[in-house]
C-alpha cells in the first residue's frame, strides 16, 4: 500500500511538471494551452494529500529531535505521545473545516471555470487523506512505547 502511495504522489508531481514544462513551451512558442493551471493544482492537491498520508505513516512529521533524544525514555514516550495528539488535533480541525465546506457546497456543483474539474471530487481526496492522517495519528498515540 505504501508503494502505491508513493506511486501515486509520485505520478502526480511528474504531471504537474510535464503539464507546466508543457504549458511554458507552448506560452513561448505562440500556442496558449488554457486550463493547464487548473489541472496543475489537481495533481499538486493528489500529492500534497499522499505526501502527507506517507510522512504520517513514516513519523516524518517535524520534530526537535535535539530535545527529544536527550529525554529519559519514559518522558520521550511521553513527549511522542504528545506530539501525536497535537498533530491529530491540528489535522482533524482541518478535517473538520473541509468537511464542513463539503457537506455546504457538494450540491452546489461547483466547478473549475475552464475545464470544468468538480471541486466536489478534490475535496473527497483532500478530505480522505486528511481523515487518514488522523486515525494514522491516532494509532501512533495508542500504541505501546518500543
Amino acid at each position: 500500500m505504501k508503494r502505491a502511495l508513493i506511486w501515486l504522489g509520485g505520478l502526480a508531481l511528474l504531471a504537474a511538471t510535464l503539464l507546466d514544462t508543457v504549458s511554458v513551451i507552448g506560452r513561448n512558442s505562440g500556442f496558449a494551452f488554457h486550463g493547464v493551471i487548473e489541472l496543475i493544482q489537481a495533481a499538486v492537491l493528489v500529492a500534497g494529500g499522499v505526501a502527507l498520508v506517507i510522512a504520517t505513516v513514516a513519523e516524518g512529521h517535524a520534530r526537535v529531535h535535539l530535545l527529544l533524544d536527550r529525554l529519559p525514555q519514559p518522558r520521550k514516550a511521553l513527549a511522542e505521545r504528545a506530539s501525536a495528539l497535537v498533530s491529530m488535533l491540528f489535522f482533524a480541525s482541518m478535517l473538520a473545516g473541509s468537511l464542513w465546506l463539503a457537506a455546504d457546497l457538494w450540491a452546489a456543483h461547483e466547478q473549475r471555470e475552464l475545464l470544468g474539474l468538480p471541486w466536489r471530487w478534490l475535496r473527497l481526496f483532500a478530505n480522505l487523506c486528511l481523515a487518514g492522517a488522523v486515525l494514522l495519528l491516532l494509532r501512533q498515540m495508542f500504541r505501546k512505547p518500543s
